[in-house]
């Protein structure tokens, strides 16, 4: 027995086929473009996601045996919103992503009217650019005939997965997940469900967003004519970080991981208790059982960690590919002073400030690409820290950190984050622990593994960091870091 699942990422689409023992059995990928349209804007283009999820998956049929598929788990770039047509399917204009800065005279217009600490008490979440509901908002007031087909309900609203799935049954469903639908600020974290009041600040009309599903159990099926010839149960849903939490199998309170992406994302289990942080962290919902279980997490956001290795690599064109910066930083002993600050699109947590811009401090004539590279690593593992130290002590103080994502094969990243946090790094056989949570989702739905103590079993080690026995070094560069960061704020005045 084995599970399809597509990991619809923030620069492409991975489709993996996970066995019942915790295996990865094939792997397909594929990358889709970045648009730019206007400084701090990111967009994607919908049908680009959907032709990416369809090559990705293809490419997993050409090498694995389609019969032997038994359920299909999605997990997905949260906070990214999007409009389709539910007849045709096709949108009429490209997606706005969580890094998107438009919105942020919409989150002070807010914020000055007073409505910051409701919003925070009701989602768990702040005002700020990252989350959906303020994109739609803009879309209302800057787009008013796109808008008109939202509220005559022509058009849908929703979020990746809420998307895909569409595509996948041909219109048939319309669902969401409560992972995906608390970072859209319409979410009410206690009442578990879609909130009339927020709905109404953001100008959001209800009937357009997707009907709320749990995480695991029977949610759609899949239409062979429109997906690869597959007709499977959609049995796993989960955003990405919240599936990458699962994957880690961090079932209990205190749990912590940190998936490196686009973005690093630390979450933390904190069980059926809704915690709240004054700190910069969020509040979410982790998941939902199909009995209606809430676990919630505690979640710090980091917007910029492997998009910036990706900059270097396509922007500055001065590695040719993220595997290599490892051995380019691993050139020179430090970054010689060298400082970044890669507030590519604003500062997450714990800083919050969508104003922010990136910032390379400390060069000389002496710099060269290797300082540059190594600070990056450096910048990566800065980030992790400043969220760590704002961290609940049951997570904060923990022994260890369990870490994911491609950034977190490079050995001198994990050596670097270590010897940061003075805690030791353990990374697991599989780094794809967003797709594998999806697959764990999806298995659990349909039978696949009985319980969350079968899947623990599935989590083998690959390599445990210990920090390095003097701590003096890493604090001062940490020192440097923290004013590098104090110099970046407030950049942008648009």
């Amino acid at each position: 027995m084995s599970v399809l699942a597509i990991d619809a990422g923030t620069t492409g689409v991975t489709a993996v086929v996970v066995t019942a023992d915790g295996r990865i059995a094939a792997r397909g990928y594929q990358e889709f473009s970045q648009h730019f349209p206007q400084p701090g804007w990111v967009e994607h283009a919908p049908e680009e996601i959907w032709q990416a999820t369809l090559e990705a998956t293809r490419e997993v049929l050409a090498t694995y045996d389609a019969s032997q598929l038994e359920a299909v788990g999605i997990t997905n770039q949260r906070e990214t919103v999007l409009l389709w047509d539910r007849e045709t399917l096709g949108s009429p204009r490209r997606a706005i992503v969580w890094q998107d800065r438009r919105t942020a005279s919409i989150c002070d217009r807010l914020r000055d009217a007073g409505h910051e600490g409701r919003v925070a008490e009701l989602t768990g979440l702040r005002l700020d650019p990252y989350f959906s509901g303020t994109k739609l908002t803009w879309l209302r007031e800057n787009e008013p005939r796109t808008w008109a087909l939202v509220e005559e309900g022509r058009y849908a609203v929703g979020t990746v997965d809420s998307y895909l799935v569409a595509r996948m049954t041909r219109g048939t469903w319309h669902v969401t997940d409560v992972s995906n639908a608390c970072r859209t600020l319409l979410f009410d974290l206690t009442t578990g469900d879609w909130s009339d009041e927020l709905c109404a600040l953001f100008g959001v009309p209800r009937d357009a967003l997707p009907e709320l599903v749990p995480n695991w159990g029977e949610i759609a099926t899949t239409d062979p004519a429109s997906f690869c010839g597959l007709s499977l149960p959609i049995s796993g849903m989960a955003g990405d970080q919240q599936s990458a939490l699962f994957g880690q199998t961090c079932f209990e309170p205190g749990d912590a991981k940190c998936t490196y992406g686009t973005g690093s994302f630390i979450l933390t289990n904190t069980g059926s208790s809704l915690e709240r942080s004054d700190a910069g962290l969020l509040s979410t919902a982790a998941w939902r059982s199909p009995d209606g279980e809430l676990t919630y997490a505690l979640e710090g956001a980091i917007f910029v960690t492997g998009a910036a290795v990706q900059w270097l690599r396509d922007g500055l064109q001065i590695v040719g590919s993220a595997s290599e910066t490892a051995a380019i930083a691993a050139t020179v002993d430090s970054s010689e002073g060298v400082v970044f600050v890669p507030a590519l699109t604003g500062l997450g947590a714990p800083h919050w400030d969508p104003r922010a811009r990136g910032l390379i401090i400390g060069l000389t004539r002496g710099t060269t690409r290797a300082h540059i590279v190594r600070a990056t690593l450096e910048a990566i593992a800065f980030e992790v820290r400043d969220v760590l130290a704002t961290m609940p002590a049951a997570a904060a103080g923990a022994n260890a950190l369990r870490v994911d994502g491609g950034a977190s094969a490079n050995d001198l990243l994990c050596q670097l984050q270590s010897d940061q946090l003075g805690v030791a790094v353990e990374r697991p056989e599989i780094v794809e622990t967003t797709a594998l949570g999806a697959a764990f989702l999806a298995g659990l739905g349909v039978g696949v593994w009985g319980s969350t103590d079968d899947l623990r079993e599935t989590w083998q080690l690959d390599r445990r960091f210990e920090p390095a026995p003097d701590r003096s070094a890493p604090d001062a560069s940490y020192a440097r870091w923290t004013e590098a960061v104090q110099r970046s704020k407030a950049w942008a005045t648009d």
